[in-house]
């Protein structure tokens, strides 16, 4: 391996233009990182940690998976909120936090039509709750909590949606799987082959290898998974896997253009070697939608 202090080469999302020559002293805090700029070790550990969480919920209980996804929607959205705090934007959380628990409730319990309908009520919780404060800022603060309601907990729901059908388990997994296949085939070709910056201004790590290997790997395990688990085609799982690594990619981007907006790196420091949860639920949470309509379609 180079020993170079400086890989102008590369794409990357440290401190300096993506494309001069970055100071490695600049870059490499004590914290072990390699080229993918953080604790990799660590931060497959805890990704597999999650994993093992996941499917064990999953498979053992369901209503132990509705649980899990409760618990992650929560945090993400007190993740949002805090976030778009340092930016003085007040996320009324307790109509938001409440809300997003019944959305998530009325998605496993009654379906598609409750959850729209918790999430009316909830949005106008959040605009009643607003209204003894001080008027000033109430139309940023309510469309904020709005958008958290939305971005987190509704797209989240169609993660419990799927789980309702009697294959569920298997709906879930896939939907989770090709979403993760996504993120590691867009990193492990980013890291090795990334020379041409995807959306610079937005995620200067994002690059169009890397967009290409998330294409490979989603497009692969969709052909694999799909027949597997759905009994689906295999065109089908091509179809389902390119589909969902598009909108994973562009939830990751919309959740990096947020980021650059607040001025922040990373939503919060739950996740060692992550980040936030938000850093990892970015990709999921528009994918969901996506998988609602394409798995439950493949699987019937």
């Amino acid at each position: 391996m180079a020993s170079d202090q400086t890989r102008p080469d590369r794409v990357d999302d440290e401190p300096g233009s993506p494309l001069e020559p970055v100071p490695m002293e600049a870059v490499a805090p004590p914290e072990r990182r390699g080229r993918a700029g953080r604790n990799l070790p660590l931060a497959v550990g805890v990704g597999v940690g999650l994993g093992a969480a996941v499917l064990l919920s999953l498979y053992l209980w369901k209503d132990a998976f509705v649980g899990v996804v409760a618990v992650a929607i929560v945090l993400g959205v007190s993740e949002l909120s805090n976030a778009l705090g340092a930016a003085r934007i007040r996320v009324p959380v307790v109509p938001v936090v409440v809300g997003s628990l019944a959305i998530i409730v009325a998605a496993y319990a009654g379906g598609s039509e409750p959850m729209l309908v918790a999430l009316a009520l909830s949005a106008l919780g959040v605009l009643v709750w607003r209204l003894p404060e001080n008027p000033a800022g109430y139309v940023r603060d309510v469309t904020a909590g709005v958008f958290a309601l939305v971005y987190v907990p509704f797209l989240g729901g169609f993660a419990v949606l799927l789980l309702r059908a009697d294959e569920g388990a298997d709906l879930v997994l896939v939907f989770i799987l090709l979403t993760v296949l996504s993120d590691i085939g867009g990193f492990a070709a980013g890291v090795l082959f990334g020379r041409h910056p995807m959306a610079p201004e937005i995620s200067p790590k994002k690059s169009w290898e890397g967009f290409a290997g998330s294409a490979v790997f989603c497009g692969a395990g969709g052909m694999i998974a799909v027949p597997m688990l759905l009994d689906g085609a295999w065109p089908q799982g091509l179809l389902a896997g390119l589909a969902l690594m598009c909108t994973g990619t562009l939830g990751d981007l919309g959740e990096s253009m947020v980021k650059r907006d607040l001025g922040i790196k990373d939503m919060g420091s739950l996740l060692p070697g992550h980040g936030g949860l938000m850093d990892r639920l970015d990709s999921l949470l528009p994918a969901a939608p996506v998988a609602y309509l394409l798995l439950t379609w493949i699987s019937h």
